[in-house]
């Protein structure tokens, strides 16, 4: 068999253009390597493109020769920076709603299929609108349940983590700008009330006690004060200061008020008595005396003064007739320290430490008023000194209590029900209702010694007028009602401007005023 082997192989090594059972030739070898890189790095460059076009990683190109696990290693960690060459941003993926988002495209899809499925069946079939009708209320319960509701506008993939605070020695220039809070206005509707004094005046000496009423304010623009055991006038409209009187040691005023139209002033002082001054010639009138007691509350009604006393009772005074005493009254049981006439000088309100409201009738000759009163209110928890009518409603009557009440009630007089009332959270020491703006401001005590306008009667809070440090004790407004003066126990006075009539509503008025002048229609009505 050998010799037979040897012909084969020598026959085939003379064979020129058959294949060889042997190794390739070198230069064979090295012409298919070539065409196998040149293959193979296409391949790479695309899977390289496509990485970069798109996110994922492509799965390694094998190439003869070389293995292929340090690549694997390589395309499989997270880059530190973008091909750009910037930082990366991660996001907090933890504030995003990843839920809600995979559920509202569940929905678009099941959505969409469920549209298709009905355009292919017959429209007009009632079993398949309850279908649909009975999926689409579930689908609403599921959404109900889930708390999404109406997200259409809202934002699925948004970042809900706020900036970090800036460090504490950080000052940002602009805050003045946008955070400025302007501190000389408040709006109130469609008006700005001022919230600083227009004007302080010092008031030394001013007695620091809740029941004692001891300013007031003239129809001729002058303001009566008590300090101490003087009396003072100051000209609001000229600013000129002058001294009433000045009472001996151990004596002192009490209360002040003026008549309605004139310079007669009443002063209730310590000893019991009732005191008339003509300010204009600075004399003293006449004395009246009926109470045993310090008179704390004064108010007039024309020719008739009525005052409230220590002692309980109320007296009326007639200033022109010889024997003044023409009534009293005996409804509380301690100090009388509110005293108020209603705007048609109907009915007399008045309030007491012993935490009652009375209201008091007119008497039926027209002068003083019935022996007993009309209502007696005992809902304040503590004593009554703020007593306010309402100017557009005469029937209407405010209250404010002390410290241990600190409300504001409202009582229809006419059948003796409670309105409305209203916790103001401090000590109410006064109330006047505006004459042009359905309004009511009140005077505190601690722990804001404020001024709080309020808006009648939805009682809604429209401004708080701060500046004194002590409690306000009493309050008084201006002949054309526009201004407000406040005596505070921090010994200063001062004017609020903060019931200023809207000059466009003057102008209104104004008008139409002068077209009733006018008129012919008015002018041929005899």
């Amino acid at each position: 068999m050998s010799q037979f082997n040897f012909v084969s192989d020598l026959q085939n090594a003379l064979i020129m253009d058959g294949e060889t059972c042997g190794p390739a030739p070198r230069w064979k070898k090295k012409l298919e390597a070539s065409l196998n890189g040149s293959v193979n790095t296409t391949r790479s460059v695309l899977s390289v493109s496509y990485n970069t076009s798109f996110s994922g990683v492509q799965p390694p190109v094998k190439t003869p020769g070389k293995s292929t696990d340090t690549k694997a290693k390589k395309s499989t960690t997270t880059p530190t920076k973008t091909p750009g060459g910037g930082d990366r941003f991660i996001p907090n993926r933890a504030a995003t709603n990843f839920e809600l988002a995979h559920f509202l495209q569940v929905n678009k899809d099941t959505a969409e299929k469920s549209d298709e499925e009905n355009e292919g069946k017959n429209s007009g079939n009632d079993n398949n609108v309850q279908a649909s009708a009975h999926k689409g209320e579930r689908q609403k319960l599921i959404s109900e349940v889930a708390q999404i509701g109406d997200n259409k506008g809202g934002r699925i993939l948004c970042y809900q983590n706020k900036a970090p605070a800036a460090p504490e020695t950080h000052t940002n220039p602009l805050k003045v700008v946008y955070a400025l809070k302007t501190p000389i206005s408040t709006k109130s509707g469609s008006r700005y009330i001022p919230t600083t004094p227009e004007r302080i005046l010092d008031a030394p000496d001013f007695i620091n006690d809740y029941y004692l009423n001891l300013m007031d304010w003239s129809g001729d623009n002058i303001v009566a004060v008590a300090l101490g055991s003087c009396v003072y006038l100051w000209n609001a409209a000229s600013g000129n200061i002058e001294q009433l009187s000045e009472y001996e040691e151990g004596d002192y005023v009490c209360s002040l008020s003026w008549i309605q139209e004139g310079q007669i002033l009443a002063i209730g002082n310590s000893s019991g008595a009732v005191e008339l001054w003509d300010c204009s010639k600075v004399k003293r009138l006449r004395v009246m005396d009926g109470h045993s007691a310090r008179v704390g509350s004064l108010v007039w009604n024309s020719f008739l003064v009525s005052s409230g006393s220590r002692d309980g009772s109320i007296v009326h005074h007639d200033v022109r007739a010889r024997n003044h005493k023409v009534g009293t009254l005996n409804g509380h049981t301690l100090e009388v320290c509110g005293l108020k006439w209603s705007p048609d000088f109907k009915y007399l309100a008045s309030g007491g430490n012993d935490n009652l409201v009375n209201v008091w009738s007119l008497a039926g000759n027209g002068v003083g008023t019935a022996t007993e009163p009309l209502h007696k209110f005992n809902e304040h928890q503590a004593a009554v000194r703020a007593l306010a009518w309402c100017p557009w409603q005469p029937t209407t009557l405010a209250s404010g209590g002390g410290t241990a009440d600190r409300c504001i009630k409202f009582w229809n007089v006419c059948n003796g029900t409670l309105i409305k009332s209203v916790d103001s959270k401090s000590q109410v020491c006064s109330l006047l209702f505006s004459r042009h703006y359905k309004e009511l401001i009140s005077a505190h005590g601690f722990a804001n010694n404020q001024l709080t306008i309020w808006k009648y009667p939805t009682m809604i809070k429209q401004a708080d007028l701060t500046g004194h440090t002590s409690r306000v004790l009493q309050m008084a407004m201006s002949p054309d009602g526009s201004t407000v003066i406040s005596a505070g126990a921090d010994e200063t006075l001062r004017l609020w401007n903060c019931f200023a009539p809207d000059p466009l509503a003057s102008k209104k008025v104004a008008n139409v005023s002068s077209n009733a002048k006018k008129s012919v229609f008015r002018q041929s009505i005899r």
